[in-house]
């Protein structure tokens, strides 16, 4: 599931640079020559929708969405650990939720022949059919993680779901740091 989270990550840096270069020569080309590339606006904002789905799979495969652990944490191990489960399972369910009203929304853009109400008039189809390829990646990864979540809240295996879906506490992400700077002053030498 890292690699799969990894590549994501990738293809959304590559969206959210290929989206702040665009926006770059755009301002340039505005303020030197008067002139504009048109639609830079309309590319942002299929950029954010087809981007967003693919953070939201990173966050939640890498564990780095913020959580409010204020009284998580002084919870008994067995509480934490169905707490941790029901928040995996209530993001499985937004992304399946989210990738069915996606589902319904490209099925009438289809059968509407939606265009964008934009000087480029972009058939909807294209930039949401990718749209409904981001959902369904963030989806799959949601509903396989919920899964995994389920089956280890039916086993009562509590320090494994606190291990995999329990927020970090400030000592592992203190670690986690120190190791990521001796691993960056290491590439250095």
């Amino acid at each position: 599931m890292t690699t799969y989270s990894r590549i994501l990550g990738i293809i959304f840096g590559s969206v959210m640079l290929l989206l702040a270069i665009l926006i770059t020569l755009e301002t340039l080309i505005r303020k030197f020559f008067s002139l504009s590339l048109g639609g830079v606006d309309e590319l942002g904002g299929y950029a954010i929708a087809i981007a967003a789905p693919l953070a939201f799979c990173v966050a939640m495969v890498e564990q780095s969405h913020i959580r409010i652990n204020l009284l998580h944490m002084r919870l008994p191990t067995a509480p934490q650990a169905v707490l941790n489960a029901l928040a995996t399972l209530s993001m499985g369910l937004l992304a399946a939720f989210l990738l069915y009203f996606t589902v319904q929304t490209v099925l009438d853009t289809q059968m509407y022949r939606s265009i964008a109400q934009t000087p480029w008039a972009t058939p909807l189809i294209y930039p949401q059919a990718i749209w409904l390829i981001a959902i369904t990646a963030f989806s799959v990864a949601a509903v396989l993680l919920s899964f995994k979540a389920l089956l280890l809240l039916f086993k009562r295996d509590w320090k494994a779901l606190n291990r995999q879906f329990g927020p970090s506490s400030a000592t592992d992400e203190l670690e986690a740091e120190l190791a990521d700077l001796e691993q960056r002053e290491g590439s250095r030498l």
